[in-house]
């Protein structure tokens, strides 16, 4: 099983990383249509928090995550979208998070944007493929985030676990690795998708390094009796 002391580090920049997010979590607040001007819609959001569950229940932060690692207005759009990615974890985990802290995953490169449909469409065909219905229509909305930082890297050709396409080898070994770069001050890895040939990801570890979040493309991924989507851009 590889370590942090195993691998090498990089300075990475990329200023269009691509994470896919479910447009339920991400359309234009309710209040908009009410508003005028981004001044009126401030207010009426005010109004509608006094009253609103949605609005005043606190992030459930994992006992792995400190409170004060978590971003605040002040960095701008997107900062609730990052600190729900570190808040909102699975009881399994993921490949390189546990249920005690959550991640930022995103591709990058090339095949940035076939990547990220590539792994959305890997993980909701195992949720279906549980229900036995492979009947669905998701919309995922493209954010693009910047990165300026130090990440260790998995090289392609590594024969270890934390590269399995088996989450049930993967992420054992994935978390061991990633709470190692964490102990050791690090930021985050790169590594080779194992749902897309030549694909590129990233996880950052770290809240602080996802930066300039904007929107990009809307996709819809349409399930019609098969396990494999069609997926469409709007």
């Amino acid at each position: 099983m590889i370590r942090a002391a195993d691998l090498n580090s990089v300075e990475f920049t990329d200023p269009k990383t691509v994470r896919l997010i479910s447009t339920a979590y991400i359309d234009e607040p309710a209040m908009a249509p009410l508003a005028d001007g981004e001044e009126d819609l401030a207010i009426l959001e005010e109004i509608e928090g006094m009253t609103s569950a949605r609005q005043t229940i606190a992030l459930p932060i994992p006992g792995g995550l400190h409170p004060g690692e978590l971003l605040t207005e002040a960095a701008g759009y997107g900062w609730t979208l990052v600190n729900a990615a570190f808040c909102y974890t699975r009881s399994t985990g993921n490949r390189f998070n546990g249920p005690e802290r959550g991640a930022w995953y995103a591709s990058y490169g090339d095949l940035a944007v076939e990547t990220a449909q590539a792994e959305v469409s890997w993980h909701l065909t195992q949720e279906l493929e549980a229900t036995g219905i492979f009947e669905n229509t998701t919309s995922y909305r493209e954010l693009f985030a910047g990165f300026t930082s130090q990440l260790h890297v998995i090289d392609p050709e590594t024969k270890d676990a934390v590269l399995s396409p088996d989450p049930a080898l993967a992420y054992p070994a994935g978390q061991v690795l990633a709470r190692d770069i964490l102990a050791s001050g690090g930021n985050g890895i790169l590594y080779p998708s194992a749902r897309q040939a030549s694909g590129q990801c990233l996880v950052a570890l770290r809240p602080h390094l996802v930066q300039n979040i904007r929107q990009g493309a809307t996709w819809d991924f349409v399930w019609s009796g098969a396990p494999v989507p069609t997926i469409h851009k709007r």
